[in-house]
């Protein structure tokens, strides 16, 4: 994170009213850390010695300092806000931040018997997401449990002929390894499907499907190639339930193209395998561009990405909240590898962001 601009309590003329994150230090103690969308006015007001109503904040008698960074985004503000709350308040920043963590579908392949679960934390197994809400992974998990016949119990299975099994079972939506109806290696190989269809983004169902009509069909197997022709728009429908983001958690790549706090600069926020990167600025100006195009320039800074730490929930939940915001601003663009980064799209989408800031700009210089 860069370092803070400063000002002195008494004087805020020279702090611009634009977007910020700040922190407002007293003589002694924690400091007073917020965002905003007009910095000096909200100085201004925290600091005023006018009379004020009980419920508005006034630190004008212990406020000392304050320490601000300037933002261009929605999502540049949650990321700095998020770092400084657990930098500052390291025993209560969950409350500052109010993120919550999103839902994942988990294959616990670590269990002799894998089943899928919902759940909000990163842990063994393949973990799939992030999705919208818990209601939306729920229902991608139903789809996807009608497609293979993986358990949906949540017990520690012993396996044994004497055991009831469950009504899935007996539909032949179960491969019923609670009663050793197949061995432990033959349930094993049906979850091995269910991953390869999670890790391909339903493409090895597809594909299987998508043969085996047209082999009925120029069998003239009609009725057959008709019962495929069903599954196989079923697999799309499934694959649709889990949205724009859903994927495995060491596939989930991408760039948000957002405006800068610079002029004439537009900030990459780079997210691989779970985690925000440190954002690579792209500047505008004529300078900058001269003798070198846009993608070549792109392919340069990105020469040297690479994932950088572990997950982070924290970082999920503001990619998650911010995708499916209606105050989303920037674009985002996502990627299976760094090898594959779309370079056409990404140029694209810094013409548009581009453009969009230009506009805003002109619009606040007429009112």
């Amino acid at each position: 994170m860069r370092p803070p601009a400063k000002a002195a309590f008494s004087d805020f003329g020279d702090v611009p009213d634009r977007p910020a994150v700040f922190l407002l230090w007293a003589v002694e103690g924690k400091p007073y850390l917020a965002r905003t969308a007009l910095l000096r006015r909200r100085l201004t007001r925290l600091v005023s010695d006018r009379e004020r109503i009980s419920r508005v904040l006034s630190l004008r008698a212990v406020a000392e300092r304050v320490e601000y960074w300037l933002t261009g985004s929605q999502l540049e503000s949650a990321l700095i806000h998020l770092e400084l709350a657990r930098k500052h308040f390291p025993e209560d920043w969950p409350r500052l931040t109010r993120l919550r963590p999103p839902a994942f579908l988990r294959l616990t392949l670590d269990n002799p018997f894998p089943r899928t679960m919902i759940t909000s934390r990163l842990g063994r197994g393949l973990s799939y997401g992030p999705f919208s809400s818990r209601a939306a992974a729920e229902r991608f998990e139903a789809g996807v449990l009608d497609l293979f016949q993986v358990r949906r119990c949540e017990e520690n299975l012993a396996p044994s002929p004497a055991h009831p099994g469950c009504i899935y079972g007996e539909m032949n939506r179960c491969l019923r390894p609670c009663q050793q109806a197949v061995s432990a290696s033959e349930y094993r190989a049906e979850a091995g499907r269910l991953e390869r269809f999670l890790k391909t983004g339903g493409a090895s169902l597809k594909e299987a499907a998508e043969a085996a009509r047209d082999r009925m069909s120029a069998e003239m197997q009609f009725e057959e190639a008709d019962r495929w022709h069903q599954r196989l728009t079923r697999i799309g429908e499934v694959q649709a339930l889990c949205g724009d983001l859903a994927r495995p958690l060491d596939r989930l790549h991408g760039v948000a193209v957002m405006p800068s706090a610079e002029p004439e600069a537009i900030e990459l926020w780079f997210f691989l395998g779970g985690r925000w990167q440190e954002p690579r600025r792209v500047s505008l100006s004529e300078n900058a561009s001269a003798g070198s195009s846009l993608d070549r320039r792109l392919r340069e800074l990105t020469g040297g990405l690479a994932p950088a730490g572990e997950p982070d929930l924290e970082h999920l939940a503001i990619l998650t909240r911010w995708r499916g915001s209606s105050w989303r601003d920037g674009e985002w663009i996502s990627f299976d590898d760094l090898n594959q980064i779309p370079f056409r799209r990404l140029v694209n989408a810094l013409g548009r962001v581009a453009h969009s800031r230009k506009a805003d700009e002109r619009l606040v210089g007429k009112s």
